[in-house]
């Protein structure tokens, strides 16, 4: 597969050759037999790239296979009546996804059964069925694959885990206090938090769930989670369906190319300078009586969260916004300022582990047809960091060459 990659960016770069030649060259009947032959070229390379991926693509119902027998077992050895729902076994993802997503949807099922599930008689107490449920189901979405985990327990009780949280110094008393519960709830990804009473053999010593997310957020998917204390928790994984291209929007920010994951683009404006504005020094942008937070995309990843402070000035007046989608912000919109958009093209990603591990904000690299390095951005973790708080060392395409030399 690295080698289409690789022949995937060839043929861009021959595309852009022979556009070049062509439009220098008209009447060159050299130039023109060039143009028809790289014509060719490109075709047969979207052909093979095409049937390279279909035959990647496997249906995520040869993971599912393997949990009903897993939810058996481990209704067994906690003594629960659970049943597991499967729906969805159709549902086509590239086989190097399936393969990563094994372990945390394994912790997920395990910790659905053995703290989910009610014991017999708080379900009986509580008027539901002997029976617990567990449904398990993938869909296609937005270019994504989502996957959803959910039971019919007892929830999560965000109370819990914000004593748990300050009993452990993941936060403050003052920051408990001012804590949501859905907030509250997300905290159970914090690095050993647990909320049970008491470890067991079926779920583990308190610790897993932050590898969940960050196993996910490495295959630069979310993970977002609902509960209803009393009615159970619903756990939602949205993947990319391939880790090994992806439709992108390319854009500058200052000197900067950046590829944006279309699927989660919702739209490109041109912000009128009325519609933007600061609250509590931030910057916001009014679109369609929708408030969202501008996030200046160089800034974001460069020089971290600092730099996201202060009014409006007149550069933003002229800047492009490319409305994102964050999932894991109870699919909050979040406009992100560049200068130009350039184009949209499939990008074959590269992995910067090699040269600088993870980075907030990034997802890999791309090498564009004419040879030039572009930074993928990470969009649920750019736009997390930028409205959170936080920073990171500055990261730049330069200093990517400089250790890849």
């Amino acid at each position: 597969m690295n080698m289409v990659g690789e022949l995937v960016i060839d043929r861009t770069r021959i595309a852009q050759i022979s556009r070049t030649l062509s439009g220098r060259y008209k009447e060159d009947a050299q130039v023109r037999s060039l143009s028809e032959t790289a014509t060719h070229f490109v075709r047969a390379i979207d052909e093979l790239h095409e049937g390279m991926m279909r035959v990647r693509m496997l249906p995520v119902g040869l993971l599912f296979s393997k949990f009903p027998r897993l939810v058996r077992d481990l209704a067994r050895s906690t003594g629960k009546d659970v049943r597991l729902v499967v729906d969805g076994e159709g549902t086509e993802i590239d086989r190097s996804v399936i393969e990563k997503i094994k372990d945390p949807l394994v912790h997920l099922i395990r910790n659905a059964v053995d703290h989910g599930v009610e014991s017999l008689e708080a379900r009986r107490a509580a008027g539901k069925p002997d029976q617990a449920t567990v449904r398990l189901s993938a869909q296609h979405e937005s270019g994504q694959v989502l996957i959803t985990l959910e039971d019919d327990g007892g929830g999560i009780d965000a109370r819990a885990v914000r004593e748990s949280a300050l009993r452990k110094g993941v936060i403050t008393a003052e920051a408990a206090e001012r804590l949501s519960d859905a907030d509250a709830v997300e905290l159970i990804f914090a690095p050993g938090l647990s909320t049970a009473k008491q470890t067991t053999e079926v779920s583990g010593r308190g610790v897993g769930m932050d590898i969940v997310r960050s196993s996910i957020e490495d295959l630069n998917g979310e993970v977002e989670v609902e509960t209803v204390p009393g009615s159970g928790t619903r756990f939602m994984l949205r993947l990319p369906l391939t880790l090994a291209t992806f439709g992108g929007l390319l854009v500058r920010s200052g000197t900067t190319t950046y590829a944006l994951p279309l699927s989660y683009v919702q739209e490109t404006v041109r912000p009128a300078p009325e519609s933007l504005s600061t609250v509590l020094m931030r910057p916001v942008m009014n679109l369609r009586g929708s408030v969202m937070p501008l996030v200046r995309l160089g800034d974001a990843i460069t020089k971290g969260d600092q730099e996201l402070s202060g009014a409006v000035g007149d550069a933003e007046t002229s800047l492009f916004a490319v409305v994102v989608r964050t999932g894991d912000q109870g699919e909050r919109s979040v406009a992100i300022a560049v200068e130009e958009l350039i184009d949209q093209q499939e990008i074959v990603v590269k992995s910067l582990g090699a040269y600088l591990g993870k980075r907030r904000g990034i997802a890999g690299a791309t090498i564009l047809g004419d040879g030039q390095v572009v930074l993928i951005v990470d969009v649920p973790s750019l736009i997390k960091g930028a409205l959170q708080g936080g920073s990171e060392p500055a990261l730049s395409v330069a200093s990517i060459e400089r250790k890849s030399a």
